[in-house]
């Protein structure tokens, strides 16, 4: 397996080791804070444990996990494209831009953990998704645009913007005395879990459907052969044998 392959890999290894372990946690922080306010508010006392801080902060860090894996997985499809079609020599200026681009995606999201007023967390969050968005529009990206309703891209731009939305009104939701916030909070954050859902599924499809270094001249092979009628047979090239 070469080094690209792993690179590759490195996106569904952070999923499973990191992220889901993340939506676990924050979901079951989430669960335990809601019962304990609605306990106080029936009751007034609670026999529930106080985890809002601890739910406020692992989904702090779920937030930077997401943008960060996503970015992983555009970091290698738009490199390994340059790679492959030699665009630094054809267009070294548009290979500087996405360096900039990236470098600046990085920047924005740092600069919203640390962002105080309304204002300046507004601009950051936009700066961060605009940076996805349009590292996700790059060539070498698999996009499966085709299908986007089950598209592992699709599903984890949107998982992303809407952590980065939710990690912008963190502020607002405990200074909001008429709890708007609060419930656009959980409506958009619920949403976000269905996607996240749906990004399980979709990215075991989608591992099946990227082939590793060594099998993409064969695959390519396949589409290129034409047929134009049905059933459609498709005769797979040959793979040599490796020397014993």
């Amino acid at each position: 397996m070469e080094s690209r392959d792993l690179i590759l890999l490195l996106h569904p290894a952070i999923a499973v080791i990191i992220v889901f372990p993340l939506i676990g946690i924050v979901v079951n922080r989430a669960l335990q804070t809601r019962q304990r306010r609605l306990e106080i508010l029936r009751e007034g006392k609670s026999k529930i444990p106080a985890v809002g801080l601890e739910h406020v902060q692992v989904g702090r860090w779920l937030t930077g996990s997401v943008v960060g894996i996503v970015l992983v997985a555009l970091a290698n499809d738009v490199l390994g494209n340059i790679v492959d079609k030699q665009v630094w020599t054809q267009s070294p200026l548009q290979v500087v831009s996405i360096c900039l681009l990236f470098a600046a995606t990085i920047a924005s999201l740092a600069f919203l953990y640390r962002a105080k007023t309304r204002l300046w967390r507004g601009v950051f969050a936009t700066l961060t998704g605009m940076g996805l968005v349009v590292l996700g529009s790059q060539d070498g990206v698999y996009r499966k645009t085709d299908y986007w309703y089950v598209s592992h891209y699709y599903y984890g731009i949107t998982a992303a913007l809407l952590m980065i939305f939710s990690l912008a009104i963190l502020r607002d939701i405990y200074q909001d005395k008429s709890h708007r916030w609060r419930n656009i909070h959980i409506i958009l954050n619920s949403i976000a879990l269905l996607f996240f859902l749906g990004q399980a599924i979709t990215g075991t499809q989608a591992l099946l459907e990227v082939p590793l270094s060594w099998q993409e001249p064969y695959v390519q092979k396949l589409y290129e052969q034409k047929c134009d009628r049905k059933p459609c047979i498709i005769q797979a090239p040959s793979i040599p044998r490796s020397p014993q």
